[in-house]
């Protein structure tokens, strides 16, 4: 069976798709980029640390005063400024999912390659931290958008049967995006040279700018736009010539009598069974849903309860509260450097989520999920006993597990599955509730965590309590996921998903 599978997935694959979802996820990759860029080099470019010798840096430093070696700041100063790019983010994810819905997910896209390219050079250039913040604001903007339409855009052009392996890459090349940064940061976070990191920003945004000349339109959003014929045409491409593409396009308004030279495209034993009625009704001037309509509407309604909730669920089992400690956790065990010990963290997450990309596809969203709130919650409460207790090597081997667990499930699937719960017409804004939740969780766990884990610290003793919330939280995650996320696997659409009759209108 697994030999089958994998047959199936390299017949599906075509050199054209591995491109189209390379460029296109380089828009995460530079989320991932710019949520790390500061961790490293944030001593040098504040002033706290002087001028190093010069025998101890690799290039002559020749100040100049419009580029000054650092950019003096108090610790509000750099709180605002890294807040900038999560301002932007929901910024970026609020206002993508309309415009991708309208103007289309591949100027949506170079749009987002335009943002990245202007913050990170305003970044890499900036000599005061109000350029810095607005360099940090615009690649924020960015960010959230491309996290919004890149798992939209590689839904539409994934095969079917490999939408989860390929959804996944989103939080793959996040993270990949994370730990080039923190080696950059490793490397170069010496006098002027964390100037260097910003600008590697601005090649990756460069070359994903030029990359999408040679990306097509999403042949979903063509074909919903009242142009199926070239969203065949799109689509057969991809797919590869000689590969039926007849049951993904049974539902577009497309004539079943093509013109010869286009018989590749349809399977005479896989023709729609549907009447014309159905098919052309699904594709009658769709009325694209709003972000604020889809909440009013009873149909959307459980969809946006759920992904809302996993995008809670996320941040509120613990993911960035670990990563945050995990230096402090190990630091104490590893004769290595606390910037080190970030890398060690970042290559884990990285690899168990790209061993873990087949999962989605194979066992299931839901279950993945499941899997993934399980073994985080069980993990945190290790976390919670091994402080206590002052277990280290239990402490080291449950934080290394929490994020091994992260990537099965809570990682990549929140990002792919928005677009399976709905329909078309209201995907895109979906995707935006989605995202949003995100950030705000996000910002709530990085605002609070520290408050409420000193505060709970000092008033109880020693350390670890935080832990315990974080497993009671992820219990009531796998709860909501039990009660209120449905199975997409294998689901041809929102309505299959749900189990409603197909409205016809």
């Amino acid at each position: 069976m697994a030999s089958a599978g994998v047959r199936q997935c390299i017949h599906d694959v075509t050199l054209h798709l591995i491109l189209l979802i390379l460029i296109s996820t380089l828009g995460p990759l530079q989320f991932g980029f710019h949520l790390a860029e500061l961790n490293a080099p944030q001593d040098v470019i504040t002033c706290k640390k002087k001028d190093i010798p010069a025998s101890k840096s690799r290039l002559k430093e020749k100040v100049d005063p419009r580029f000054p070696q650092c950019i003096p700041m108090s610790e509000a100063e750099f709180a605002a400024l890294s807040s900038m790019f999560v301002l932007g983010g929901l910024l970026g994810a609020l206002c993508a999912g309309p415009t991708s819905t309208k103007y289309g997910r591949l100027l949506s896209m170079r749009m987002t390659s335009v943002l990245f390219l202007m913050g990170a050079t305003l970044e890499t250039l900036a000599g005061t931290v109000p350029i810095m913040s607005i360099g940090r604001f615009l690649a924020g903007i960015g960010a959230g958008a491309s996290t919004v339409i890149v798992p939209l855009y590689i839904s539409e052009v994934a095969p079917p049967k490999e939408r989860g392996l390929f959804g996944s890459m989103t939080q793959v090349t996040v993270n990949g995006g994370i730990l080039i940064t923190q080696t950059l940061g490793y490397y170069l976070s010496k006098g002027s040279e964390w100037r260097i990191i910003l600008a590697v920003g601005v090649g990756i945004a460069f070359l994903q700018f030029i990359g999408l000349f040679f990306v097509p339109e999403s042949p979903a959003w063509l074909a919903a736009h009242k142009d199926p014929k070239k969203a065949v045409r799109t689509l057969q491409r991809i797919r590869g010539k000689g590969n039926s593409i007849t049951e993904e396009i049974q539902d577009w308004a497309v004539d079943p009598v093509v013109p010869e030279g286009e018989h590749l495209l349809y399977d005479p034993e896989s023709s729609p069974r549907r009447g014309s009625v159905a098919s052309k009704s699904s594709q009658k001037s769709i009325a694209h849903i709003g972000f604020f309509q889809v909440v009013r509407d009873p149909l959307y309604q459980p969809a946006i309860i759920a992904v809302i909730g996993i995008m809670f669920a996320q941040q509120l089992c613990g993911i960035n509260s670990i990563i945050m400690y995990s230096v402090s956790l190990l630091s104490n065990l590893l004769p290595v450097s606390s910037s080190l010990i970030t890398i060690i963290i970042s290559v884990i997450n990285l690899f168990t989520t790209i061993a873990s990309a087949p999962l989605a596809d194979k066992i299931g969203r839901k279950t993945c999920l499941l899997l993934s709130i399980t073994g985080m919650g069980s993990m945190s409460l290790a976390l919670a006993l091994s402080l206590r207790w002052e277990i280290k090597i239990l402490s080291a081997i449950s934080v290394i597990l929490f994020v091994a667990f992260f990537a099965t499930g809570l990682g990549p699937v929140p990002f792919m599955i928005a677009s399976e719960l709905v329909g078309q017409e209201a995907v895109g804004a979906t995707q935006s509730w989605s995202l949003a939740a995100n950030y705000i969780a996000t910002f709530l766990v990085a605002q609070f965590f520290p408050i409420i884990n000193t505060s709970l610290n000092d008033a109880l003793g020693g350390k670890g309590w935080v832990y315990f919330i974080f497993a009671a939280l992820a219990l009531l995650s796998g709860l909501f996921v039990l009660w209120r996320v449905p199975e997409t696997k294998g689901k041809k659409d929102a309505d299959e998903v749900w189990g409603r009759t197909r409205r016809v209108d």
